[in-house]
C-alpha cells in the first residue's frame, strides 16, 4: 500500500516543566529535549512503521534541523525525494508539557511559508499512485488546497486532518474523503467559538451542513465518533496506564488511520487501529520514540 503525505516537518523542542508558567514568571526545574515533529513527517514516520510505502512533500531549511530530517526520512524508510529545501530556516515548534502531560505549542513556519502550489505540481505523480493521500494543515492553506484538488481529480482517496484548523473555502469539502478534526478543530471548520459548548454529536450535525464525506470525531478520553453514510458509530478509547505526553497522539492517530484505510480496513475497525496507536503514543515521552509498530497497536488491542 502506497500513502503519501503532503504535510509540515519541523525540529520540536520541548520543555517538560512542574506546570505551565503564568504571564511573566520565570520557572525553573524544567527538563529539555529536542526532536522531530511537524505533523506531515511525524504521520509518514507513524505510517512507515506500520509497514506503508510513504512519500513525503514538505518543506526544510538548509540547517542543522533540515540536514536531521533528511537523516530520519532515511532511517525511517520515508521517500523524501520530494521534499523541498530553502534558505529560510526549517520550521521549530517549542513545546511545554505539565506533569499531566497536557501540552501548549508555539511554532515559526519558517521554510513551510515557502511551499508553493507549484511544489505539488511536481509531487502529483507520487499523489497519482497513491492508495490514499494524506494532508495537515501546518503548511499555507494553498498548497494544502492544491494537494486535495489534485488526489481529487486523480481518483486517488483523500484525508484531511485539519491541524491547525482554519476555515475552508466551500468547494475543498468536495475534495475530502475522510475528516479527522478534534472537537476544538470542527468548532473552528464550523465558525463556532472556541468555548461554544456543542456535543460531540452536535459538531459532527455541524459539519454535515456542509460536507457529506466521511467524519471521525476524535474526543481524546471519550473515544472516537463516526459519521459515514447516514450511520453513526462511537468507538470507545483505548485506555493506557498512565499519561506521560500527549504531542504525537494525534499523528499516531492519523498515520495509523491512514495506513488501515489504505489496507482495506472496514471503518470502524480502522478508527480502533488508530485509537490504539494514538494510545500507545501517550504513554510515551517525544514523539519519534512514541510512534508504534505493529506490535504495539496489536498488544493494546488484545487488551
Amino acid at each position: 500500500m502506497k500513502i503519501a503525505v503532503v504535510g509540515s516537518y519541523g525540529a520540536g523542542l520541548t520543555m517538560r516543566v512542574p506546570r505551565v508558567p503564568v504571564a511573566g514568571e520565570t520557572l525553573s526545574g524544567g527538563v529539555f529535549a529536542s526532536g522531530h515533529g511537524g505533523k506531515g513527517s511525524n504521520q509518514a514516520v507513524a505510517a512507515a512503521r506500520l509497514g506503508a510505502r510513504v512519500s513525503l512533500l514538505t518543506a526544510v531549511g538548509r540547517d542543522q534541523f533540515g540536514a536531521a530530517a533528511y537523516e530520519l526520512w532515511a532511517r525511517e524508510g520515508v521517500d523524501a525525494t520530494g521534499v523541498r529545501t530553502t534558505e529560510a530556516a526549517t520550521m521549530v515548534g517549542f513545546i511545554l508539557v505539565d506533569t499531566d502531560g497536557e501540552n501548549r505549542i508555539a511554532i515559526a513556519p519558517g521554510a513551510l511559508d515557502e511551499l508553493s502550489p507549484a511544489d505539488v505540481e511536481g509531487f502529483a505523480d507520487r499523489i497519482a499512485e497513491a492508495d490514499l493521500v494524506v494532508v495537515s494543515l501546518e503548511i499555507p492553506l494553498p498548497v494544502a488546497l492544491a494537494a486535495l484538488r489534485t488526489a481529487h481529480r486523480r481518483g486517488v482517496r483523500t484525508l484531511l486532518n485539519p491541524a491547525p484548523a482554519v476555515a475552508l473555502p466551500d468547494e475543498a469539502w468536495a475534495w475530502i474523503d475522510v475528516v479527522t478534526p478534534n472537537a476544538s478543530e470542527a468548532r473552528v471548520l464550523t465558525g463556532r467559538a472556541p468555548e461554544d459548548p456543542a456535543t460531540g454529536d452536535e459538531l459532527v450535525e455541524l459539519i454535515r451542513t456542509r460536507y457529506a464525506g466521511t467524519i471521525v470525531l476524535t474526543l481524546g478520553a471519550d473515544g472516537a465518533l463516526i459519521d459515514h453514510d447516514g450511520e453513526r458509530v462511537r468507538v470507545d478509547p483505548v485506555t493506557v496506564p498512565h499519561v506521560v505526553d500527549t504531542t504525537g497522539a494525534g499523528d499516531a492517530f492519523t498515520g495509523a488511520l491512514a495506513v488501515a484505510l489504505a489496507r482495506g480496513d472496514a471503518l470502524t475497525d480502522a478508527v480502533r487501529f488508530a485509537a490504539a496507536a494514538g494510545a500507545h503514543a501517550v504513554g510515551i515521552a517525544e514523539v519519534i520514540p512514541a510512534l508504534p509498530y505493529p506490535d504495539d497497536v496489536a498488544a493494546l488491542l488484545r487488551k
